[in-house]
């Protein structure tokens, strides 16, 4: 016998179409992207199913398994993945988000829907994106050597996914990935151990000998590694199976255990005698590399980006439809403060995301040097105080791992960390202004765009030059993080005032430049909900359902 009825309960989450639903997105691609509406819109549709949803809890909830030892002892070092992750990883790779826009002329768009196509499909799941980013990335690194990116490229570029540890030649695609941090280093890669030892005077093959600590994707088709030749920090290109069909020494001593990204397999890895080739320079491994590590940043941004929308997707849909004290929580003022301020962070990152996408597009690399910085440093950061914020939107059911909230604020933290934390990426910012002006000339000229639109701003963009001064004195490193918040926030700004709805962009300039806010969610002045919360709400499905 039922003791009660079921009722005020949000229906579940699923069913929009996270591309058409997201109208900053759909106009970033439609002003930088070119004309693939269609195919993302197929991907939008798709990632918001019940389908989709399904693989991406199945993956997070079937970890990889680390097999060392096949039946009779023989060493295989090899990773299984729940069917869910394959579904997901084919999907990825169909729609062409790892490395074929390096494939295609630029300025022709292939970044941005790329990055589009990233951003959507994060939604679902972000764990397995982590090797579709590295095999993106690999590409610029590779140009390095032009004999590895004639064999390497075209598979990296390919739609097919094509599991299991075989020559590359005989591949219908592959992935890479990468490893440089070690354990007595972390982000200090140039206190790397592995040595790197040349087979013979002039012969391409070197063989390793070390380890990695963090070694995400160890089934990837090859890796980019850093280490220690006779004439210094070296990048190498480290194949797991060798062209003769021999598995290249590759032990896999254990996968690590997450606080999230659980359905990605990051491992700890020993070489002994294995076999790579250098990519670069002998010695100048960290360059080469950092070709990799940029274009992973840049996934790093989109993919923050991409959970704050899916959290703030979850949250405005629970208001949508709960009620309490005889109101729906969408329209009980104080909650729409909070859903009206998650709302601006989310359009933010989005809009930076994808105008970072554009830049390597247009190629516009003085700008898109510090930009990218930039934006990892803030945009990851705020992730995981904002995907908190929209959680507790849902009470007590946000805190339950079946709504979907958990997952996010358990992944949220992951790009703050990955690709260099706070103070690495903040003393990079640093660096760049003081050695590479050129970025800093392209980032004012970029914010000098909105100059003129309101005073608020204006004084934020007279502020952007005066950061050079800082940068050039090393013993004012302890003020980094402020200076780069500052300038992404007039970068982010700058953007909103040009591209955004007007509510939208002065409800940004009042809260983030001008300091109308508390320093929680929420917080706005009650005029600016007035006058933005109607436009902000209308920018997630729920506001449009209500619409």
């Amino acid at each position: 016998m039922p003791t009660h009825e079921v009722f005020n309960q949000a229906p579940p989450y699923g069913g929009d179409n996270l591309f058409t639903t997201d109208p900053g997105l759909l106009a970033a691609v439609q002003r930088w992207g070119g004309s693939s509406l269609p195919s993302l819109a197929g991907l939008g549709n798709l990632a918001g199913s019940d389908l989709a949803q399904g693989w991406g809890r199945e993956a997070d909830a079937n970890p990889p398994v680390l097999r060392t030892h096949d039946s009779r002892g023989a060493r295989i070092d090899e990773v299984a993945y729940h069917r869910a992750y394959d579904e997901l990883m084919a999907t990825a790779l169909g729609h062409g988000l790892t490395a074929e826009p390096w494939t295609l002329p630029r300025g022709s768009g292939a970044h941005v829907i790329r990055a589009a196509g990233f951003f959507v499909w994060s939604q679902v799941e972000a764990g397995h994106l982590c090797p579709v980013s590295m095999t993106y990335a690999a590409a610029p690194a590779l140009a390095n050597s032009p004999e590895a990116e004639a064999t390497w490229l075209p598979k990296l570029a390919s739609r097919a996914y094509d599991p299991g540890l075989r020559p590359i030649a005989g591949k219908a695609g592959a992935l890479v990935g990468m490893g440089m941090t070690e354990k007595q280093g972390g982000s200090d890669v140039r206190a790397n151990t592995t040595l790197a030892r040349p087979v013979a005077a002039g012969d391409p093959v070197y063989r390793l000998e070390g380890h990695k600590w963090f070694c995400s994707a160890p089934m990837s088709d090859g890796f980019l590694v850093l280490a220690q030749a006779p004439e210094g920090l070296t990048c190498f290109l480290l194949p797991r199976v060798l062209p003769d069909g021999e598995r290249n020494p590759f032990a896999i001593q254990r996968l690590k255990d997450k606080l999230g990204n659980r359905a990605n397999a990051s491992s700890e890895v020993e070489f002994d005698d294995t076999w790579a080739t250098p990519i670069g320079d002998l010695g100048r491994g960290i360059p080469t590399i950092l070709e990799m590590v940029s274009a992973t940043r840049l996934d790093c941004v989109i993919g923050s980006a991409a959970t704050m929308r899916a959290a703030l997707a979850r949250a405005t849909h629970h208001c949508a439809h709960r009620s309490a004290y005889a109101t729906m929580l969408i329209d009980a003022p104080l909650m729409r403060n909070v859903l009206a301020d998650l709302t601006l962070e989310s359009e933010a990152a989005t809009l930076l995301a994808m105008r970072l996408a554009h830049a390597i597009d247009a190629g516009e690399q003085d700008f898109a040097r510090l930009a990218v910085a930039l934006g990892k440093f803030w945009v990851c950061k705020r992730a995981t105080p904002m995907v908190a914020e929209a959680l507790e939107c849902l009470g007590g059911l946000g805190y339950v791992e079946e709504n979907g909230m958990a997952r996010l604020l358990r992944e949220a933290p992951l790009n703050s960390i990955w690709e260099g934390s706070g103070n690495v990426n903040a003393l990079d910012v640093l660096r760049a202004i003081a050695r590479e002006p050129a970025s800093l000339a392209a980032l004012t000229a970029e914010v000098a765009l909105a100059r003129g639109a309101d005073p608020r701003l204006d004084a934020a963009i007279d502020r952007v030059g005066a950061v050079a001064t800082l940068a050039a004195d090393p013993a004012e490193a302890v003020g980094a993080r402020r200076v780069v918040e500052d300038l992404c926030l007039t970068l982010q700004a700058s953007l909103m005032v040009r591209y955004a709805e007007a509510p939208v962009a002065d409800a940004f300039l009042a809260s983030r430049i001008a300091g109308e806010r508390g320093a929680t969610f929420g917080t706005l002045t009650p005029s600016v909900v007035r006058s933005a919360a109607p436009a902000l709400l209308a920018r997630t499905p729920a506001g449009m359902n209500l619409n």
